[in-house]
């Protein structure tokens, strides 16, 4: 049996994810059956009996939401505590990169929480209007968030089996260095022209959201995000460390940086998620000044840090990385 199963870390973890598995289940067969026989016009018991599943299932996605939402950050924290056990590996880069199932695994917990936040909103607007029009496409949301929760429970099992504690894994510098002269940025970029991009976009957002133009907030925050992670990575992240050579997107988590990694990334995925969000019900043709108003208030707070970070340290020391 693979050692990382004795760990108490991940014992918690896998007990808290088996218990969302099981919960993702039973409202699985409940979607199903409020999928298959919803009927607003009906007057039957069943159709009273599934508007009450309706409310139990509302009520079960937001459990499960707090709870996936508690266990990503408690996952990037277990991730970091599990590198001084595996050989190689410095903080969480190393460990999620153990294997070729990490990576993949902490993208599909970003979609879940991305879905069920979807659904908690497409349920707000439903449960205010007074025939249900958004029953059916909430249903088939929450049916693909379940859906990624098995799929997520897969991944967990096969991502902490395949690591083998007795094979060294890469650390973060050798993942996100500048190997052999190769630029790792994308399209081309260095850093000059990332920064640009990286401001441009974010002033392109703010107008496109004052605008109201859903396409172009759509496009610009799709953009940003992978902008932003590029940005972070290279340039905002060695402020943080305050070395130009030390580049890593989860070192920044630890304690010895004051865990501004959760604040910097919360806020970058706090923006894209409500922004997305705003989109989609735009395009549903329903409105939603909070939802713009979040993803305003959390973009600009998550370039605020950023750029607080590289203004400190030049007002500090007088010079620029």
């Amino acid at each position: 049996m693979n050692e990382l199963f004795l760990n108490n870390y991940v014992i918690v973890y896998l007990f808290s994810e088996a218990a969302l598995f099981l919960i993702a289940l039973y409202a699985f067969f409940k979607d199903i059956s409020i999928l298959r026989f919803w009927d607003f016009n009906s007057f039957s018991s069943k159709q009273l009996k599934l508007e009450k599943q309706s409310y139990l299932l509302s009520t079960i996605a937001t459990f499960i939401f707090t709870l996936k939402l508690t266990l990503l950050i408690y996952f990037v924290y277990m991730i970091d505590s599990l590198s001084i056990i595996i050989p190689g590996a410095m903080c969480g880069a190393g460990v999620i990169s153990a294997d070729k199932y990490g990576m993949t695994l902490l993208f599909v917990k970003l979609i879940t929480i991305f879905t069920f936040l979807l659904f908690l909103t497409l349920n707000n607007l439903d449960i205010k209007a007074k025939n249900y029009p958004l029953l059916k496409f909430k249903s088939w949301v929450l049916l693909a968030g379940i859906l990624l929760i098995f799929l997520e429970t897969y991944l967990d099992i096969s991502y902490l089996f395949n690591i083998d504690l007795s094979v060294p894994v890469s650390c973060c510098s050798a993942l996100f260095g500048n190997l052999e002269g190769a630029n790792p940025l994308p399209f081309g970029l260095d850093i000059k022209m990332l920064l640009i991009l990286y401001y441009t976009l974010f002033v392109s957002i703010i107008l496109s959201l004052l605008l109201d133009n859903k396409l172009l907030t759509a496009i610009t925050l799709l953009l940003f995000g992978v902008i932003s992670y590029y940005a972070v990575v290279y340039f905002f992240g060695t402020y943080i460390y305050e070395l130009p050579t030390h580049k890593c997107p989860f070192c920044m988590m630890q304690k010895e940086y004051h865990y501004i990694g959760y604040f910097v990334w919360g806020t970058l995925f706090s923006a894209l998620f409500f922004g997305l969000i705003w989109v989609i019900i735009g395009l549903l043709k329903y409105e939603s000044r909070t939802l713009k108003y979040i993803t305003v208030i959390t973009l600009c707070m998550f370039v605020f840090i950023c750029s607080a970070y590289v203004l400190y340290y030049y007002f500090k020391n007088g010079v620029f990385l």
